[in-house]
């Protein structure tokens, strides 16, 4: 059985890890399990025959001096592998895990957009922490990858071993390797400081000689990456000043309070269908008053700050990125319950903020990351914003009702006005015609009492001339009688 095969195949399997030790087949850690290979168990001879022939000569001496030696292990056509073969039962063993040779983005790992903010950072230092497989070297090469294609910089990397290969696009990336470029990350560090840096990424900070180089090396100007082994913002504030004598801690939390710019805690949940994960992220930035209390040494009091700081400065909790996984059906209630550093405080939020998440489930947007739990109380503002503008349109509605209304009530006095006139204007027209017919009728009968009258004028005058001639006639007889 070679390695070269056995780790093929675990890359054919989607596997990110590979576990070897002697006497038990290989195990593959999918989706977060391990899981063996159907295969014979590995014999002690299997286990020396493997590591003899990818270790050089420094890294066998390391091995014998420390029982344990880190290194990076590439197969032609599959992936780069970070290694570590190390003694147990006095035996050796070994652990493989998978770096893929294409470095995916921010957008295709699923994360927030404000994380693409920190690289545009001039200085300062942001660390990003998490257990052990919880995507911390996969996040910080995204990162790197954004920087190299956007900003003309100088990036120094120092690795221990060397992960990812990056490739120069607008930034220049020199990248060094403990071992074979350098001693330690210490003089690592220290030597960066000549070689003309915009950008450094270490790859852990592992003891307080690092830490305090990095601490400088971001007080000098530059912007820094790192990682750490915490489980929280908080625990990495409390882990950096523990690591320090107690006399050298309120000089540290001094200078760290000026120099972070960012903490990001990830962990790894499995999806709601099953196959893959996807990363959770607690996301703690420098606004003034997280620096003032970093200053003062109220740590216990952060959390609250970065949950009640989601709109403006965009951070979360891990709460409410497990919440804003679940509303997005990213995820499942059991999962998100599983992970959740309180369960008792996601229950709440749950209940107060989405009570029916257990009988609606989410739905997501393809266009923002599920993990964002900004994304879902800009969402909620633009429902508190809807529902208020809903509200005034109703009263907007309801008096326009009323205006309706009152003038269609007016409109129908009108018309009833109308109306009325044009029954007094009927009556009017059917007095008038009376009247006319009552006025030829009096005419014409006005005219035949004239006719009438005149007729008998007529006659009276003609009675009155025949009798006047008589009267004349009688009178001259008399007279000359």
């Amino acid at each position: 059985m070679e390695l070269n095969q056995l780790l093929a195949f675990m890359t054919k399997q989607g596997a990110s890890d590979l576990h070897l030790k002697p006497t038990r087949p290989p195990l593959l850690r999918i989706t977060g399990r391990l899981v063996p290979i159907k295969t014979e168990p590995l014999t002690i001879e299997d286990m020396q025959r493997m590591v003899e022939r990818i270790l050089n000569p420094a890294q066998k001496r390391k091995l014998e001096e420390t029982m344990s030696v880190d290194l990076g292990y590439g197969v032609p056509g599959v992936a780069r592998f970070r290694g570590n073969i190390y003694m147990q039962r006095g035996n050796l063993a070994a652990c493989f895990r998978r770096i893929p040779f294409e470095i995916k983005t921010v957008e295709e790992l699923d994360l927030p957009e404000v994380l693409l903010e920190m690289c545009e950072l001039p200085m300062g230092l942001v660390l990003v922490t998490g257990p052990t497989g919880s995507g911390k070297s996969t996040t910080l090469a995204a990162l790197i990858k954004h920087i190299s294609n956007t900003r003309p910089v100088h990036v120094i990397t120092i690795e221990d071993p060397m992960e990812f290969l990056f490739s120069d696009n607008q930034a220049s990336i020199s990248q060094r390797e403990l071992g074979t470029d350098t001693g330690s990350f210490a003089e690592a560090l220290r030597n960066a400081m000549r070689q003309d840096p915009d950008v450094i990424m270490v790859g852990e900070m592992r003891d307080p000689v690092t830490m305090s180089t990095v601490i400088t090396a971001a007080e000098t100007g530059h912007l820094v990456f790192s990682t750490l082994h915490t489980n929280s913002a908080t625990q990495t504030i409390d882990r950096i000043l523990d690591s320090f004598p107690g006399d050298q801690q309120g000089q540290i939390r001094t200078q760290l309070a000026q120099v972070l710019k960012g903490v990001v805690s990830m962990k790894l949940v499995e999806r709601a269908e099953g196959g893959s994960r996807v990363a959770a992220l607690e996301i703690m930035r420098a606004s003034p008053k997280i620096s003032k209390m970093i200053e003062k040494g109220e740590t216990a009091e952060l959390l609250e700050e970065v949950e009640s700081s989601v709109g403006y400065y965009r951070m979360q909790s891990m709460n409410q990125s497990l919440m804003a996984l679940l509303v997005h059906g990213t995820i499942t209630y059991e999962e998100a319950m599983k992970e959740s550093p309180d369960p008792e405080d996601l229950s709440l939020k749950l209940r107060k903020m989405f009570p029916k998440i257990l009988e609606s489930g989410g739905q997501g947007d393809d266009d923002m990351s599920t993990a964002d739990f900004s994304q879902i109380q800009e969402l909620q503002q633009f429902r508190r914003l809807y529902e208020e503008q809903e509200e005034k349109v109703k009263l907007q509605l309801a008096e326009k009702d009323d205006e309706i209304a009152r003038l269609a009530q007016l409109i129908e006095e009108r018309d009833q006005q109308l109306r009325e006139h044009e029954e007094r204007m009927q009556a009017m027209r059917q007095e008038a015609e009376k009247m006319r017919a009552d006025f030829t009728r009096l005419k014409d009968e006005a005219q035949q009492k004239i006719t009438t009258l005149q007729g008998r004028i007529r006659e009276l005058n003609s009675r009155l001339q025949g009798g006047a001639a008589s009267s004349s006639s009688e009178k001259r007889s008399g007279i000359f009688r």
